[in-house]
């Protein structure tokens, strides 16, 4: 690759981030920090100044000036700006991704769009800055915009191909992490050599004393009619010496055997264990961001509607969910023809949208969750929504509804799936032949997931796309029902307790408990015995508290009772075995230790298999406490505030400190546990905090409330990975009570810690 090429290399990561900062800062909600988003085009200007894009260079100069006159209030961010803008960021993004084939153009309309912000009546845009001499240029032909004719956008409208050469945008924390781990495998394999060593050395040892021994077996023995008395003590003393020595090596050599054991033991799980990290390092990095695939769609569906004379609005949400990249690649076509069917379907009058009281522009928002073990990817908009009548006649001129059949509406909403259903009247670039929403069917049966079509209210449609999360490692619940462990989905866990049986109670033949939501308030919800939608029973004595999962699914919410909580641990989720497991609870396996494997439920099927259950009570209820054990006195327990933004961490640690008796509330950074704390929602005892944070970190969770007179003893304990040295100082210095690391988590440390400062 010459040096222009690698430079092009490098811009193409570097102006992604410009943009894709620039569209955050207008589409967030609040005041636009408008230094930043001038300092990112100024940047932008300056970095195709260094490429020679001049055509780039230009059209960021105009942002540039754009952005100053915003910032100044000498115009408005209206919505001719805000076009404008998103013209300009796309024509840019379009024209560096066609430069690396080379013959980009970069078209008219984006500096005329920026030129009419800034002058209403100019004549013409205005000229880039001229290029400092000490700026680094590549020679190259440069194509201007004064002399780039008008040309339809770069970007083409179906989905683009993969470049020659792909650059993947990885973390520098996930190389480093990698680079860490591959250096802890290399530290711990010279132990390999020493029990090598040791192994020669004794192989040595038992070889002389099996030498000794055979000498000792062989040596004559006088006879008594030949030899004299004296002369056959000597040889026995003798033959006692010797086998003296041999039971003395023997000892020996079983000793230094018990050592190498050992020793090979502790070798083996520091390979064991240098090794597992580099493969979870190595795994990470197989998943990536949506952003990298689906980051392009918002612009191509902009071109689009431009294209057809429309105005939309995309907006996007949870791009930055690390998924498969193969998983990934596959989605792109079906989500764009889902996109460029909302923008075909969806899109109303603007008459018609100001009468219901819509913005002008159609809002098409794209958005990517993971819920329990399942992707979810949802396109919605606002537009006029599905046309019942119109599906249902084209399904009775296909033949699809049986003469005199009458569909409900899921039941309708399921037939534009079918291939060459459609309700346009015409063909034209974006709809009318009836293949988009068929492929989206299609790719999401190839990938045994589903797809549904929903009305919105009070307005537009959603499409969702629900699919199983391919292999990875993820984070699971191990828990046990009928005497076997399985794994839930942790994201699926919303909370870990346990329930007295008093605490039941019977709704309509079911139990139910009452239990606190996430806004704290009381909320009532089913409760199921694991095993008996397994169908193979529990062994939990009858009386005893019941530990209980409040498990979330898409569907919605129980309270999955089990036999036992055991832990939450990354493992490779594969898939699920081909016979005998029910494909409806099932998603996949995990192995545990070397050799068992464990099936990893779907939180989705375990609550249609209760919908779908009669009436049936849990357990006897028996007085609480009668068992005497896991009861907690009737005085007020101590409540402790447990802040952490990984859900994985948050879960763990309610689980250990609400098995040891404490009542636990949680907050996923730093700001909200300042808030909840000065609104006094309860007390608070201790609080647990993580020190990197969005928002407000560990830090300065601790700094505010010590600075407050009302908290200034309350005791805090950071538990956190980062355990250098100058770290654990200021957390300290800070007025942190306790400072422990996740490296070296111990559940006893935590709760010996808890339990001394209070």
């Amino acid at each position: 690759m010459d040096i222009r090429q690698q430079l092009l290399a490098a811009f193409e990561i570097e102006h992604r981030e410009h943009l894709d900062a620039i569209r955050a800062a207008l589409a967030a909600e609040g005041p636009v920090d408008w230094h930043d988003v001038f300092r990112r085009a100024h940047s932008l200007k300056g970095a195709a100044r260094a490429v020679d894009l001049p055509p780039v260079e230009a059209v960021s100069h105009q942002l540039e000036t754009l952005f100053e006159r915003i910032s100044t209030g000498q115009r408005p961010l209206d919505r001719e700006a805000r076009a404008a803008t998103h013209l300009a960021l796309d024509r840019i993004e379009a024209f560096v991704a066609a430069s690396a084939a080379g013959g980009a153009v970069m078209p008219e309309d984006a500096l005329a769009a920026l030129a009419a912000c800034l002058d209403p009546d100019a004549a013409a845009p205005a000229p880039a800055e001229p290029a400092p001499t000490a700026a680094p240029t590549v020679a190259a032909p440069a194509t201007t915009p004064a002399a780039a004719p008008a040309a339809a956008p770069v970007a083409a409208p179906e989905s683009a191909a993969e470049p020659a050469q792909a650059v993947l945008r990885v973390p520098a924390s996930a190389v480093e992490s990698l680079s860490r781990a591959s250096h802890g495998l290399w530290a711990a394999l010279p132990g390999q050599t020493a029990t090598a060593e040791r192994i020669a050395r004794l192989s040595a040892h038992a070889g002389e004393l099996r030498r000794r021994s055979e000498a000792a077996r062989r040596a004559p023995v006088a006879g008594p009619a030949y030899g004299a008395a004296t002369e056959t003590e000597s040889e026995t003393a003798a033959l006692r010496r010797t086998l003296a020595e041999i039971e003395t090596g023997l000892a020996a050599l079983a000793r230094e055997a018990s050592d190498l054991a050992q020793g090979h033991k502790a070798a083996v799980l520091s390979v064991e264990t240098a090794a597992r990290r580099l493969r979870e390092e190595t795994e990470r990095l197989a998943l990536v961001p949506a952003e990298t695939v689906f980051g392009g769609l918002a612009r191509a569906v902009r071109d689009m509607a431009r294209t057809d004379g429309r105005e939309v609005e995309v907006t996007t949400r949870g791009l930055d969910l690390p998924v498969d990249r193969a998983m990934l690649q596959a989605l792109k076509d079906p989500v764009l023809h889902a996109l460029r069917n909302a923008l075909s379907h969806g899109a109303d009058s603007p008459e018609s949208r100001q009468r219901q009281g819509k913005p002008a522009a159609l809002t098409i928002g794209l958005t990517v969750e993971a819920q329990g073990g399942r992707l979810v990817l949802g396109i919605h908009d606002d537009g006029r929504g599905p046309d019942l009548a119109a599906i249902e006649a084209t399904g009775r001129a296909r033949g699809l509804i049986a003469p005199g059949e009458s569909l409900d509406a899921d039941a309708l909403l399921a037939l534009p799936f079918e291939p060459g259903f459609s309700t346009a009247g015409a063909v034209d670039a974006l709809s009318g032949r009836g293949m988009g929403l068929s492929v989206v069917a299609e790719v999401a049966r190839s990938l045994h997931g589903q797809v549904q079509l929903a009305r919105r209210h009070p307005h537009g449609t959603s499409l969702i796309l629900t699919l199983p999360l391919s292999a990875a490692r993820r984070p699971v619940l191990i828990v046990a029902a009928g005497g076997t462990r399985y794994a839930l989905p942790s994201g699926a866990a919303e909370a870990l307790s346990r329930l007295e049986p008093g605490a039941l109670s019977t709704v309509g033949g079911r139990p139910v408990a009452q239990v606190a939501g996430e806004d704290g308030e009381t909320v009532t919800l089913p409760v199921a015995e694991l095993g008996d939608l397994l169908g193979i029973g529990s062994g939990r004595p009858d009386g005893a508290t019941i530990p209980v999962v409040r498990l979330r699914g898409t569907r919605g919410r129980c309270l999955l009772a089990v036999e036992r909580l055991e832990e939450v641990r990354t493992l490779l989720v594969l898939p699920a075995p081909p016979i005998g497991s029910d494909p409806a609870l099932i998603t996949g396996t995990v192995i545990l230790g070397t050799d068992t494997p464990v099936l990893v439920l779907d939180p989705d099927g375990l609550i249609d298999r209760l919908g779908r259950a009669g009436p049936r009570a849990l357990r006897s209820p028996s007085k609480a406490g009668e068992d005497g054990g896991g009861t907690i006195p009737e005085k007020r327990r101590s409540t402790i505030l447990v802040v952490d933004d990984s859900i994985t961490t948050r879960t763990l640690e309610k689980s250990i400190l609400e098995a040891a008796g404490y009542r636990v509330i949680v907050c996923v950074d730093g700001q909200e546990a300042l808030d909840r704390l000065r609104a006094r929602i309860e007390p608070v005892d201790l609080v647990v905090a993580d020190v990197e944070m969005p928002r407000l970190t560990g830090f300065g969770l601790v700094e505010a409330l010590r600075a407050e007179e009302d908290f200034a003893r309350l005791p805090i304990v950071l538990m956190t990975s980062r355990g250098d040295e100058e770290d654990v100082a200021k957390g300290l210095e800070l007025g942190a009570d306790a400072y422990l690391t996740k490296q070296k988590f111990d559940q006893r440390e935590l709760l010996d810690t808890i339990g001394q400062l209070l």
